[in-house]
């Protein structure tokens, strides 16, 4: 870590940047006069940084305040259309596309099933670059440094993402059949993209956890665990406010924790993991092995909509005590593997994500806070709260989203390349909440 005194007035203008951008960015629109005692810095300091902040066409006016006897205030909001955001989730049954505004409001969409050939990486690859140049049109992405510049692709992924020897992201997904995949030279080498625009691949469920921790049910948490239930199962975990779980694996692949010795066959190759019991995937094969039907040329979102439906009629018919049996087991076992996140990391917060999650949560959550604190140390249990997210089941492409604006911030907004209220409400909730709200229930 570099001593303070070791800082160059290049570092000190590109701080003071990146504080005022995450001020405005995730508190709302404020006064010039208001921001010195918000983010600590002098008045003139924050002249400055607006006046170069405005000139880079990264702030704009957003209304005024009334001021106690003086002149109204002038309110600041980071601009929306400064910058363009590309978010990819590499999920296990389809590769979703997104395209963003800085506020992260969606400008466009696309989605590639994945059937027969799985997660074939040639094909991921063809996914991406076909969806990133559709998303890229239809949202009007500009290869230049103006008003819809794109800031970075952003990339979640199934697995460990690492660095080689040269210093390159490799991932290793061993669900899915990859070693040491250079996903981000093969995009680089594969997406047509303007020349130095950024990538970043991360594992998913830590993008998942980022975009909850920022815009979601963790907002304002310090520690937090944020579990992703789809196909497979994995986790993040937020310490002191700090995200963990992505490079090196972490609590990334919490879903290989052994809960059963000589239980189940995982996908991975071993042998009782929490995954073999609790993801979407093994959710059904149980269920099936009990005796439960699936419909015909049911997927695994299909599926698990017909388990619930058999556990929890909607009319008068009696529920299938086996599909109740199953999703109480499943319930047990998420809890047992969240005791051991709550006994490692004593998180004030738990959320449950993930599409499978957030469908299975309304029905399960109550079980899996029962068998969770049946399970932990008691001191622990009793500080945590168990919930699911907020940002709904498509939320890693928010996620990863979130990778270049995290740069974005870190930089202090420098690319890689060349209505009257009180002040202190300012103009009301940050851009990106609005935007958000109804992701939720999509």
């Amino acid at each position: 870590m570099a001593e303070r005194g070791s800082r160059t007035v290049r570092d000190l203008r590109v701080g003071n940047r990146a504080t005022v951008l995450q001020r405005l960015y995730f508190g709302g629109p404020m006064s010039r006069q208001a921001l010195g005692p918000a983010t600590g810095l002098s008045s003139g300091s924050i002249s400055n940084v607006v006046a170069e902040l405005t000139a880079d066409g990264l702030l704009e006016e957003a209304g005024v305040v009334e001021s106690d006897g003086g002149r109204p205030r002038t309110l600041l909001r980071v601009a929306p259309s400064s910058g363009r955001l590309i978010g990819v989730d590499v999920g296990e049954t389809r590769v979703r596309v997104e395209a963003f505004d800085l506020a992260l409001k969606e400008l466009a969409r696309t989605e590639r099933p994945l059937t027969d050939s799985g997660h074939d990486v040639e094909l991921i690859v063809r996914h991406i670059r076909e969806g990133v140049a559709e998303v890229a049109a239809e949202a009007g992405i500009a290869s230049g440094a103006g008003p819809g510049f794109l800031l970075g692709v952003g990339v979640g992924v199934p697995g460990i993402v690492d660095r080689d020897d040269s210093g390159a992201t490799v991932v290793h997904g061993q669900t899915i059949g990859w070693d040491a995949v250079p996903l981000e030279a093969m995009l680089r080498d594969a997406v047509e993209l303007p020349v130095g625009t950024a990538y970043f691949v991360d594992n998913g469920a830590r993008a998942l956890g980022q975009a909850e921790m920022w815009f979601g049910s963790g907002r304002g948490a310090r520690d937090a665990a944020i579990v992703l239930i789809g196909s497979g199962v994995g986790a993040c975990v937020v310490t002191g406010g700090v995200i963990h779980g992505g490079a090196r694996g972490g609590p990334a692949e919490w879903g290989h924790l052994t809960v059963s010795v000589r239980g189940r066959r995982c996908r991975c190759g071993a042998r009782g993991c929490l995954e073999a019991y609790a993801g979407a995937e093994a959710l059904l094969e149980r269920w099936q092995e009990a005796g439960g039907q699936l419909p015909p040329g049911a997927d695994e979102e299909s599926g698990v909509s017909a388990l619930l439906a058999a556990a929890h009629p909607d009319d008068d018919t009696a529920p299938d005590p086996v599909a109740a049996a199953v999703l109480d087991e499943t319930a047990e076992y998420l809890g047992a593997g969240i005791s051991d996140l709550v006994n490692l990391f004593g998180p004030e917060r738990v959320l449950v994500g993930g599409w499978a999650g957030l469908r299975l949560g309304p029905h399960l959550l109550p079980a899996v806070r029962e068998y969770t604190t049946a399970y932990a140390l008691r001191h622990p249990a009793a500080r945590v709260a168990v919930d699911l997210g907020q940002l709904g089941p498509d939320a890693v492409t928010v996620g990863a989203a979130t990778l270049p604006l995290a740069d974005f911030f870190t930089r202090g907004g420098r690319r890689r390349t060349a209505v009257a209220r009180t002040e202190e409400g300012a103009a009301g909730a940050p851009d990106w909440q609005a935007v958000l709200e109804g992701r939720g229930v999509r």
